[in-house]
């Protein structure tokens, strides 16, 4: 690890070292959507991503016709984000330890079964109290899924086949973000939020069918003696701690995610609900998935050579549609800034995933992942908590605008380290 007053190219050339580390299993590829395995993976994810695009707009929609009441979305959408980030971590670690389909299999089994009791509660209109205990466990699920999610792209693909694999995935997610807010705002309009859960829940044991296809080669023996999990996780923690090209974007987006998901999520639908309606507010959103999507497809052809400056610096953008959100801004405004947002986000999705599938070891993969993810998640149940209270205190336009501004200069901060802005999508170091 380089002390602070070492030259700043001692961080990438260990940044380089790393990439021999990257172990590659015998299903990895140049052109993984010509792998079957690749092919079940990426309808398991494409089916899970087009039911969970729905769930946010119908769950905000329908725990608010239940309640009519922000504070009660907050705790709803805390009750799931808590226990997820509490046992991330531990997420990694079994996800790094035990066969990552098997692992997918069953969280995403949980997650149906735990999404199904959501949408009962909503149909029937039950007190929302009772989803606070299925919100919880099915961000348990989440904190299993997401680090396994990121440490499998290496197992299914390398070389220029990363980014590919990346790319591919990102457009899946995307086509189900531009399309999936729309219906789900259309059918809480004539149906309900619950229904749109239901279609979750439906997916997510779809995705569990498809993983079940899956066939990743099975991990060497444990000896006898071998590390414990608590001795794995800590050599995860040694490696992200380490290297501040990751913690330093992990500390950026631990203020992104807590705005976003306190203004945007919580404020957004409360806003949209007295002026643009949910169907507006899914339009929005579906905007917001179009721009990814484009950027997606853009990136399946293109590689930027050192991207981690663009890439940053277009994240800015992520600010304005909540500084819009406070101005009053009207639907076609709103619309145009998420787009251009969306366009942002996902060119940094795609790069950082790449980047991280070249330079982290494939055996640490998902226990840095969930570091990653941890610290980046640690700060949204106080932004879910706090939003309702700030803007009780200062109003939701002073609020909205504040969470834009700090978006953009916590999206900027990382840029003053130089072996961040050195680091280059050299795919070919992975081979």
């Amino acid at each position: 690890m380089p002390g602070a007053d070492e030259p700043a190219h001692r961080d990438h050339e260990a940044l380089e070292s790393d990439v021999t580390l990257t172990s590659r299993t015998r299903l990895a590829s140049e052109r993984p959507l010509r792998s079957p395995v690749f092919r079940w993976f990426f309808a398991g994810w494409s089916v899970t991503m087009a039911g969970s695009s729905m769930a946010p707009v119908a769950l905000a929609f329908g725990v608010l016709e239940v309640t009519g009441s922000a504070t009660w979305l907050s705790l709803v959408l805390t009750a799931s984000m808590v226990p997820m980030v509490a046992t991330m971590i531990l997420g990694g670690g079994i996800a790094d330890r035990y066969r990552r389909d098997t692992v997918l299999r069953l969280a995403s089994l949980g997650s149906g079964i735990s999404q199904t009791g959501v949408a009962i509660i909503l149909l029937t209109h039950q007190h929302p109290a009772l989803l606070l205990p299925l919100s919880a466990v099915n961000g348990i699920f989440q904190a299993l899924t997401t680090p396994t999610m990121r440490g499998i792209v290496p197992q299914l693909a390398s070389g220029r086949g990363i980014q590919q694999a990346n790319s591919a995935l990102a457009s899946a997610r995307n086509i189900t973000r531009l399309l999936g807010p729309s219906a789900a705002g259309l059918l809480t309009v004539f149906f309900g939020g619950g229904w749109a859960i239901a279609a979750d829940a439906a997916s997510f044991l779809l995705a569990a069918a498809c993983f079940a296809k899956m066939s990743l080669p099975d991990l060497p023996p444990r000896t006898k003696g071998g590390p414990t999990m608590l001795n794995e996780l800590r050599q995860g923690w040694q490696y992200f701690s380490s290297r501040p090209w990751i913690w330093s974007v992990t500390l950026a987006f631990a203020v992104f995610n807590a705005v976003n998901m306190g203004v945007w999520n919580i404020l957004g639908p409360v806003i949209a609900a007295d002026t643009i309606g949910a169907a507006g507010w899914g339009l929005v959103l579906s905007a917001r998935g179009a721009g990814a999507l484009l950027a997606t497809m853009v990136m399946v052809k293109v590689t930027v050579r050192q991207p981690m400056t663009p890439a940053l610096s277009l994240m800015t953008l992520a600010g304005v549609p909540l500084i819009l959100l406070g101005t009053g801004a009207d639907v076609l405004w709103l619309a145009s800034a998420a787009f251009a947002a969306g366009v942002a986000a996902e060119f940094f999705t795609v790069v950082w995933s790449t980047v991280w599938h070249i330079y982290i070891p494939e055996h640490l993969n998902s226990r840095v992942a969930a570091y990653d993810e941890f610290g980046s998640f640690v700060s949204i149940p106080v932004g879910q908590m706090s939003v309702p209270i700030l803007a009780a205190a200062f109003g939701t336009a002073a609020v909205a605008v504040t969470g834009g501004i700090l978006t953009v200069i916590a999206m900027l901060l990382p840029l003053l380290l130089p072996a961040l802005r050195r680091i280059e999508l050299t795919t070919s170091k992975a081979d």
